[in-house]
């Protein structure tokens, strides 16, 4: 039987449902707020798989083109891979989700979040978060919720919690937060050099409305909740934690003891080879005790990594908890390019490299809220050998499109806007080596390349990565800033945050927790400040603001604002003036439905060159101008000089000269160049010049 919970916020109803389609998933919800509509099934494995080490969990939204009454593009016809924005909204469903479930559950579950209907108005992927919650809350699957989720933007002073996109345009502070009863699950977001007290007031308000959510989702379990699966748990006997702590323990105190992050990572592979050969010989016979064994062992180190951090106030490699690692900046480190920077963070290290080019070298986005296009781009790349590893070869993976995504959001803010700097602007980040935030990495040398290659942004930006350990007892904390790969790995957070001097630019938040308090997320910021201004400062040492002028290497852009009208004579019939001024020179000419031409060339004596000839095709022609023309036919009573493309003037005989003139061929003949004067335009559009009046 269908049932239905609804709640009304800022005029509109959000509306739950479940009940009439997809009964046969676990669970499976309708949300709807305006004329948003957003499906979500939520389907678990009938049977725990054999532990892969995590939980098997798998988030996969999708947007369907007829939710906005639209066809794909491209042959097929059809919805093909995700785009960057459904892998983005992935990402953050799954960490709002993630922590929420039971500690060794082992059953797959997958989740399939879709766009039905989209009004432009309502935002589909908080809705997307709320259904896909909503469908466990109400399954037999296990899980820890519900949860809400909101967006928050500041405008003009004022928080507003689900803004519109028109709201949204032009904001301070736009921030998607998740959280359950007992606090915040996740955070993402950018802005516009907010304070982190902005930034904590708006997770406060967005708060207020997720409670309300969960509330909303309450109802509809109390009314079609199913009773939760009694599923196997995977759990240790606690005599195999004991016999493993017994021989471990010294082992690993002293792998850990290891300061350089791979002669650590062999030492620790070295007491789990120690630990196998020992067990194996105990146990002989016993696969599973011996899989059990290797769980015991990596609880052990994640709870030794913890020991002393709590015990010596200081982290596996030496530091105390709010030291920042070695940093080492340099510019200019390619030639050809753009502009180029490395930035290295202990054992974190980012090529930096920058890309300009012209409009049409903009990025074309299709996607169900229609299309656009992205003059500003950031991509990070993540090669296996970073880590010292083999892998995987190709496209990007959710991971890098999340990176890139947020180094790109962190540095957006200090843009240029197009008139100010007419290019396209393309980062890449190769990550050369990685020992955790290597993000923040590709924020500090993506900022550091455009100031190499002369971008004037308006302030330098760096990022940093925040971590949190509570003690066994988690009855204490240590926040921990500038973490590495090992404290991401067995931390309870990992808080990414970038910014200027002036305040914040971006900001994410992953947790393994049930939750955190704002008042704690408060503390952290507070913490990745300082770091941020540390960082900043080493950066600006080593260049203190962009360079004067862009690459030799770069295309020069010359702009003529021209009257649309005159556009025809540049481009000509079929096209055929302009693609022979391309041909012959090989410019690239850009050209708005304003009227603005952009004439694009990494030669600027060329670029000028053709900045005369397109000039030619579109000058308006105004009483008073001087033009420099080509006499195209000789009359009894005067000259008919072509002053444009198209455009001819007459100049009397009259106005050939001071002297009299007995026969204009005395003065001029055809295919003579000549200066004259624009001295009438009448209502029909016809020109006089005069040479006489120069």
């Amino acid at each position: 039987m269908e049932q239905q919970v609804e709640l009304e916020y800022r005029g509109k109803k959000l509306i739950i449902k479940t009940g009439k389609i997809a009964k046969q998933a676990n669970g499976s919800v309708m949300v709807q707020y305006g004329n948003t509509v957003v499906f979500a099934p939520a389907v678990m494995g009938k049977d725990a798989m054999e532990d892969p080490g995590f939980f098997p969990l798998s988030v996969h939204y999708i947007e369907k083109f007829y939710a906005a009454g639209k066809i794909p593009g491209g042959f097929f016809k059809r919805e093909g891979k995700p785009s960057d924005r459904e892998v983005l909204t992935s990402r953050f469903i799954d960490r709002s989700l993630r922590p929420l479930f039971p500690e060794g559950f082992r059953n797959e579950v997958q989740i399939l979040p879709m766009t039905l209907a989209a009004d432009h108005e309502n935002s589909p992927d908080i809705l997307a978060v709320i259904a896909s919650s909503a469908a466990l809350t109400i399954s037999d699957i296990p899980f820890g919720g519900p949860v809400g989720a909101v967006r928050v933007c500041l405008k003009n002073g004022e928080y507003i919690v689900n803004p519109t996109p028109q709201e949204l345009d032009k904001s301070d502070l736009s921030v998607i937060v998740s959280g359950t009863k007992d606090g915040i699950t996740m955070i993402e977001g950018g802005a516009s050099f907010v304070s982190e007290e902005k930034m904590i007031q708006a997770v406060k308000e967005g708060y207020k409305v997720i409670l309300e959510i969960i509330q909303l989702q309450e109802e509809l379990r109390s009314k079609a909740g199913k009773a939760k699966k009694e599923v196997a748990l995977f759990k240790r006997p606690e005599s195999i934690d004991q016999e493993v702590r017994e021989y471990a323990e010294n082992l690993f105190q002293q792998a850990l003891s290891v300061g350089q992050k791979q002669e650590r990572a062999q030492a620790i592979e070295d007491t789990y080879k120690s630990i196998q050969k020992h067990f194996e010989e105990k146990y002989p016979e016993d696969k599973s005790v011996l899989k059990q064994v290797k769980e015991a062992a990596h609880d052990l180190e994640y709870d030794m990594v913890r020991e002393k951090l709590f015990k010596d106030n200081q982290r596996v490699d030496g530091r105390k908890p709010d030291e920042i690692r070695l940093i080492a900046v340099e510019t200019g480190v390619l030639p050809m390019v753009h502009g180029s920077s490395l930035f290295t963070r202990g054992e974190t290290q980012s090529l930096g490299v920058l890309t300009l080019g012209s409009v049409s070298d903009q990025q074309r986005v299709d996607d169900i809220e229609g299309e656009s296009s992205k003059r500003y781009m950031l991509h990070y790349n993540f090669p296996s050998f970073s880590v010292g590893e083999t892998g995987r070869v190709g496209a990007p993976g959710r991971r890098e499109v999340g990176h890139g995504y947020l180094a790109e959001r962190a540095l957006e803010a200090v843009i240029p806007n197009e008139t100010e700097f007419p290019y396209t602007i393309r980062l890449v980040s190769e990550i050369m080596e990685s020992n955790g935030s290597s993000s923040m990495a590709t924020v500090c040398s993506g900022c550091l390349a455009m100031m190499d290659g002369g971008v004037p942004i308006k302030a330098p930006v760096a990022g940093i990565a925040m971590g949190l350990m509570f003690n066994k007892t988690k009855d204490a904390y240590k926040i921990l800033t500038d973490i590495q790969g090992l404290e991401d790995h067995y931390g309870d957070m990992d808080f990414k945050v970038a910014g200027t001097l002036d305040g914040i630019t971006a900001f994410q938040l992953d947790i393994k927790l049930d939750a955190i308090s704002v008042d704690l997320l408060g503390e952290a910021l507070e913490e990745a400040k300082k770091a941020r201004f540390h960082i900043l400062d080493k950066m600006t040492q080593v260049l203190a603001k962009p360079r004067e002028e862009i690459s030799d290497f770069a295309p020069k852009i010359l702009i003529i604002m021209a009257n649309p009208d005159n556009v025809r004579y540049l481009i000509g019939p079929g096209g055929k003036t302009i693609k022979k001024i391309v041909e012959e020179t090989g410019v690239k000419i850009d050209i708005a439905d304003n009227g603005e031409i952009k004439i694009v060339s990494s030669d600027i004596h060329k670029a000028q060159e053709v900045y005369e000839r397109v000039l030619y095709y579109v000058r308006d022609i105004k009483v008073g101008d001087k033009i420099q023309g080509i006499v195209r036919r000789v009359v009894d009573f005067g000259a008919f000089i072509e002053l444009a493309a198209g455009r001819e003037g007459l100049c009397h005989i009259s106005n050939l000269s001071s002297q009299r003139v007995r026969k204009v061929e005395d003065v001029l003949n055809e295919g003579d160049s000549v200066l004259v004067k624009v001295i009438g335009i009448d209502n029909a559009g016809k020109i006089s010049i005069s040479i006489k009046d120069l």
